[in-house]
């Protein structure tokens, strides 16, 4: 990878992996810029932040990082790095420091995501952890009601689960205090309340674009989203 120029890293969220960049991908390699997606293990707020934040510094140069969904407050600690230049926050959560995401979601009325959530228990050494999902069944009108119905059938049954402990853990630092930072509000968002991403971005004072989209917003209007990351490169590069 160049150094000369900004790197992009895509942050996915919970109950989806970076294939959820699919539609987004090709368009910023079309255009010159460098890619990496990682995936999230989607385990811990910080333990997460901590696994971007080692990707971040392993690249050589600038990097604009964006966070889609609980990848918002991913990149909200992981962007402290020295390196990240700019966030975007694609329908995601911009914590405060020592906010969690209980208590931003706690703010505002219940998305329809709250009474579709599925709790599954699972191993962890030696003790049991909670994880959680999205039902199948409630997944497309949800998660996805503007992609296309057999992919978002695909991504139901394919969900990479969010461990319940993620949504407690308080974000050690706001990195939106200190970086530029641009926001995108999926207007018809169904999994978060598109008043608790205006809030958030509000709050940080980030550069805010709304669309008419599901939370899926990268694989319903890749071009939107290809635009306001262009926009990051661009003010970040001058």
């Amino acid at each position: 990878m160049s150094s000369d120029k900004p790197t992009v890293v895509l942050v996915h969220g919970a109950f989806a992996d970076a294939s959820s960049y699919a539609e987004v991908i090709p368009r910023l390699i079309a255009r010159g810029l460098d890619v990496v997606a990682p995936a999230v293990p989607n385990r811990s707020l910080i333990g997460d932040a901590a696994y971007v934040a080692s990707v971040v510094r392993q690249i050589p140069g600038p990097v604009v990082l964006v966070g889609h969904s609980y990848g918002g407050a991913v990149i909200t600690v992981a962007g402290t790095e020295d390196n990240v230049k700019a966030l975007v926050y694609l329908a995601g959560y911009a914590l405060e420091a020592g906010e969690s995401l209980g208590e931003l979601q706690g703010r505002f009325p219940d998305s329809d995501l709250a009474e579709a959530l599925v709790y599954t228990p699972f191993p962890v050494e030696g003790s049991t952890g909670t994880d959680v999902s999205v039902r199948p069944d409630r997944f497309p009108a949800i998660f996805a009601a503007d992609v296309d119905s057999g992919l978002a059938a695909v991504l139901a049954v394919s969900q990479r689960p969010l461990a319940a402990q993620a949504f407690a853990e308080a974000a050690p630092a706001a990195a939106w205090k200190t970086k530029p930072s641009w926001g995108l509000v999926a207007s018809s968002d169904h999994t978060i309340n598109p008043d608790v991403e205006r809030y958030g971005y509000e709050r940080a004072g980030m550069t805010t674009v709304e669309v008419d989209s599901s939370h899926l917003v990268m694989l319903s209007h890749p071009g939107r989203v290809v635009d306001l990351i262009e926009e990051a490169v661009r003010a970040t590069s001058d």
